[in-house]
């Protein structure tokens, strides 16, 4: 292969993904030394190289991140370190041949330096040094010092490295960001100083998203004279019922990476919750940075060549739903509920009242609150065959791992269920089964992204579903204008339709100055059909408890006061009608809004007809 540096000074070179979180993904909990596998499980080991090997990455990081002596002894390791060590090198390299570079990985030591910790830089030097013969000794072809946030303990890897060998050294600092996402104002000029010792490499890595590190290289690219390598996190992991999930879409760190080159970075990789499907996006996006970047090149067997996407069906042809929407219509969708046992017959009923009056499209949920009914996708196609309504299928993230979403949504695709909802999904310990799984291999936004790849004619591993073909699904998204982190949900809407929502239902709306509020902190985002949610009152105590007690919903003190002095119930549930009526009213002709989703009061078909009385 060519060396190491001189394919710094003409190519782009892109590095591989994460080791940890991937081995993580695999099943592996964190409870265990992840480097001890590459003597454990090699195999796991190697196939993760494979698959960023496949993938067009061009460096493969050792794993051996934190195979230091100290961290092997807390696991009673220590008298296999130098085969921890030696190991994951070699297994590197038996996967990449002369396909790929070997970076040997070393990470801080979860110590700090002296002044403000007790370890001595003596004592890190030699740490860093033993780990270093350790890994020279089995032949990489460079250093990844990674993930170090003390520029001080850096200095010392740095110097141990090159105390013991002559390979090219990549440094890299991680920064974290602030609240807003903002970068350290002295980020520039710490990778600066790094840039002043003998590395070859100035790396940031870890720490934030791909936007944080995308300042730090503007700020940082004048400064710095060596190549810069940047290795981004797939974005803030969170926490769903216990586990870990980044959301980034590889098509959204793939853009990122583009923009990196852009801005004067000549290797990009990633780092925390980063996959292989990710960096076989980066590696195409970067191609199309200026003619005179080329990016490395390696073979890969042709099975595994990047795939041509279709172009998606225009949104107007894929339903009826879409296409009324496209045109500007109004559009009412009131929510079905599924049955509990085996009969559906008076869901059906249901939908065939709606169907009569006019009622746009019904949508079906999915085991809202964690309670088990009939699916949504059956009862979505009995009502479609016996009286030809359409539904807005609820798909939640809860219940399937990525396999089994793929073959639900081609099937949807097949049945002709071709309006989806994604939505997370509540977790099951909320319902009647609180020793069920959940999976959650993604969440909204992932499942969004995931739709628009087969809208393309891809599945979820980047390969054709078949010749010419693709789905056709209209996608949409839920959201909660009145939600008590408005920044988050103002943030996570922008996401969404960055993955590929194609139109919103939102939370229930009782407060109008509320919704306008959210949809003007929204406009900076493409503008996509926005259904307003409606759910009416049954009672001043239903009002009451859903004030007070539930997160995001605000019930405003005039209608808490018309609810209380109505004096029966059946007064109070016409007072909720006539809120309802007044809140669509009130919100019909604002220019974001384009319809209404519409929960049916008190359980009856027939008084959705009285909110929406006047509306159509």
């Amino acid at each position: 292969m060519l060396d190491f540096r001189a394919a710094l000074t003409r190519q782009v070179v892109v590095f591989d993904g994460a080791m940890g979180t991937e081995i993580y993904r695999r099943g592996v909990f964190i409870n265990q030394a992840f480097e001890a596998l590459n003597l454990t499980s090699p195999e796991l080991v190697r196939s993760i190289h494979e698959a960023y090997l496949r993938a067009g990455a061009q460096v493969l990081t050792t794993n051996t991140y934190g195979a230091g002596r100290k961290r092997m002894r807390e696991f009673g390791l220590d008298d296999q370190f130098e085969a921890i060590n030696a190991a994951g090198v070699r297994i590197a390299r038996e996967v990449a041949g002369e396909r790929a570079w070997i970076a040997a990985s070393i990470g801080p030591l979860g110590r700090t330096i002296a002044p403000v910790g007790r370890l001595e830089p003596g004592q890190a030097f030699a740490a860093f040094k033993e780990q270093a013969l350790a890994l020279a000794g089995a032949k990489p072809d460079l250093f990844v010092l990674e993930t170090f946030h003390d520029p001080r303990e850096l200095w010392q890897a740095v110097r141990a490295v090159r105390s013991v060998s002559e390979l090219p050294i990549a440094a890299c600092i991680a920064f974290s960001a602030d609240a807003n996402g903002n970068p350290p104002p002295d980020a520039a000029h710490v990778l600066h100083q790094v840039s002043s010792w003998p590395v070859e490499v100035v790396g940031v890595n870890c720490g934030a998203g791909p936007r944080t590190l995308l300042e730090i290289v503007e700020a940082a690219a004048p400064l710095v004279k060596k190549p810069i390598l940047v290795m981004p996190n797939a974005g803030h992991p969170q926490d769903v019922d216990g586990r870990q999930i980044y959301l980034a879409s590889p098509e959204y760190m793939a853009e990122y990476a583009r923009r990196f080159v852009q801005k004067g970075a000549r290797a990009v990789g990633g780092c925390c919750g980063t996959t292989p499907e990710m960096i076989k996006e980066i590696r195409t996006f970067i191609r199309s940075v200026s003619p005179g970047i080329e990016v490395l090149q390696v073979h890969t067997p042709p099975s595994e060549e990047r795939v041509v996407s279709l172009e998606p069906t225009p949104v107007a042809k894929r339903t009826t739903f879409a296409q009324r929407l496209m045109s500007g219509k109004f559009c009412i969708s009131v929510e079905l509920d599924p049955p509990r046992g085996l009969n559906p017959a008076k869901s059906v009923e249901g939908a065939a009242f709606l169907y009569e009056h006019g009622i746009d499209v019904i949508n079906i949920a999915d085991g809202p609150r964690a309670v088990a009914r009939m699916g949504p996708t059956p009862l979505a196609y009995l009502a479609k065959q016996r009286c030809g309504i359409e539904s807005v299928v609820h798909y939640c993230c809860r219940d399937r791992n990525l396999l089994a979403m793929q073959m639900d949504l081609i099937g949807a695709n097949a049945l002709g269920l071709r309006n989806i909802l994604a939505v997370t999904g509540d977790p099951p310990k909320m319902g009647s089964y609180p020793n069920a799984t959940a999976v959650f291999d993604v969440d909204s936004i992932g499942l969004i992204a995931f739709i628009q790849m087969l809208n393309r004619g891809l599945d979820f591993a980047g390969r054709p579903l078949g010749k010419g073909e693709k789905t056709e699904l209209f996608v949409g998204a839920g959201c909660n204008p009145a939600h008590v982190d408005l920044d988050l949900e103002v943030e996570r809407f922008g996401r969404k339709i960055e993955a590929g929502a194609e139109f919103f239902f939102s939370q229930p709306v009782y407060d109008e100055d509320i919704l306008f509020r959210f949809l003007e902190r929204t406009e900076r985002f493409p503008k996509v059909p926005f259904l307003v949610g409606i759910l009416p009152l049954a009672s001043y105590k239903n009002a009451e408890f859903l004030h007070n007690e539930v997160p995001g919903m605000a019930v405003p003190a005039p209608v808490l006061d018309r609810l209380r002095k109505a004096e029966s119930r059946d007064a109070q549930r016409q007072v909720g009608i006539e809120v309802a009526r007044e809140t669509l009213t009130a919100v019909r002709h604002h220019p974001r809004i384009n319809g209404a989703y519409i929960y049916p009061p008190f359980g009856s078909y027939q008084r959705v007809l009285d909110v929406v009385e006047g509306i159509r």
